[in-house]
C-alpha cells in the first residue's frame, strides 16, 4: 500500500515521502498513530503540488544565488583597516567582509557562509569562499588596505 508519512519513521522514510508499507502495518501502526494517511487521489494531488512547490522555491533560489556570484566573483573587495607597518589592530572577520558585500552589492550573506583561508591580521591580498546556495559558491577577491 502506498501512504504518504506525515512524521519521520525510522525503518520507511522521512516526513512527507511518498512510500510503499505492508497493508497491515499501515493500517494497524502507521494510521491509528496518525504517522502517515493512505495515498488516494486527493493525497497524491496535494503531494504533487507540495513537490512542485518545493522545486520552484529550490530553482529560484539557485537561481538568484548564480546572480549573485556573477556579481561578486573576480571583482576585489577593497577592505580599510587600521594598523600599523605590515600589521593590523584586530584583524578583518567574516563578518566584516559580510557588512562590505552589504554596502557594496546590497548582497545579504550570514558571516557563516563566509570561509576564510587563514586569520587576516596583515595587510595584503586574500581569497575568501563565499557559500551562496547548496553547490553554488563564489571565490572573492578581499584586498585589506591601510585607512588613512
Amino acid at each position: 500500500m502506498k501512504v504518504i508519512l506525515l512524521k519521520d519513521v525510522k525503518p520507511l522514510g522521512k516526513k512527507g515521502e511518498l512510500v510503499n508499507a505492508s497493508d497491515g502495518y499501515a493500517r494497524n501502526f502507521l494510521f491509528p498513530r496518525k504517522l502517515a494517511r493512505e495515498a488516494n487521489a486527493q493525497a497524491m494531488n496535494e503531494y504533487k503540488n507540495a513537490e512542485d512547490s518545493k522545486n520552484y522555491k529550490i530553482a529560484t533560489q539557485t537561481a538568484q544565488a548564480n546572480h549573485y556570484k556573477q556579481q561578486i566573483e573576480g571583482k576585489t573587495l577593497t577592505m580599510t583597516a587600521k594598523g600599523s607597518g605590515d600589521k593590523l589592530f584586530g584583524s578583518v572577520t567574516a563578518k566584516d567582509i559580510a557588512a562590505e558585500l552589504k554596502n557594496k552589492y546590497q548582497i545579504t550573506i550570514d558571516k557563516r557562509k563566509i570561509t576564510l583561508p587563514q586569520d587576516i591580521k596583515s595587510f595584503g591580498k586574500y581569497t575568501v569562499e563565499v557559500k551562496l546556495y547548496t553547490g553554488v559558491s563564489a571565490k572573492v577577491p578581499i584586498e585589506v588596505v591601510e585607512e588613512k
